[in-house]
């Protein structure tokens, strides 16, 4: 089995402080699902840039997600990192985040420079936007489990 065998796959938890380093170093600030959201993966969930939807306080929004351990950084501990498709004024660490996970983009990589990260990470959320305004990605707006 693959990853593509368990989408669309659903996940909910609160915001937690991540690495620190999304906003600052790479323009992309992200969200950070706790450990436990992220050792309740199946086991063949491969790591990897992955888009779907997004509920925050039942405001839904196109996502891009990195599963894994940022080769780049060299992380000891396996990350769920997502980015929200919205500008934001503030952080909303400690809010339950809704996701549904639609779709794989590509597998995790590493870079030999931050430039280099930061060009892939524009390149993936340019494929994570076109790709849920497709029919089969946007009838998932409406999922419930987004809603409640």
């Amino acid at each position: 089995m693959s990853s593509k065998d368990y989408l669309p796959y659903y996940a909910a938890g609160e915001v937690v402080s991540g690495f620190g380093r999304g906003s600052k170093s790479l323009g992309c600030p992200t969200a950070n699902l706790s450990e436990e959201i992220v050792e309740a993966l199946p086991s063949e969930f491969e790591t990897g840039i992955y888009y779907g939807w997004a509920s925050l306080e039942k405001t839904i929004y196109k996502m891009v997600m990195s599963i894994g351990w940022n080769p780049f950084y060299k992380n000891d501990k396996k990350s769920m990192e997502i980015h929200l498709l919205h500008k934001f004024e503030d952080d909303f660490y400690g809010k339950e985040l809704k996701v549904i996970v639609l779709g794989y983009i590509r597998p995790e990589l590493n870079f030999s420079s931050v430039d280099q990260l930061i060009k892939a990470i524009n390149k993936d959320i340019e494929v994570a936007d076109k790709s849920l305004d497709e029919a089969t990605s946007v009838k998932y707006k409406e999922d419930p489990f987004l809603k409640s």
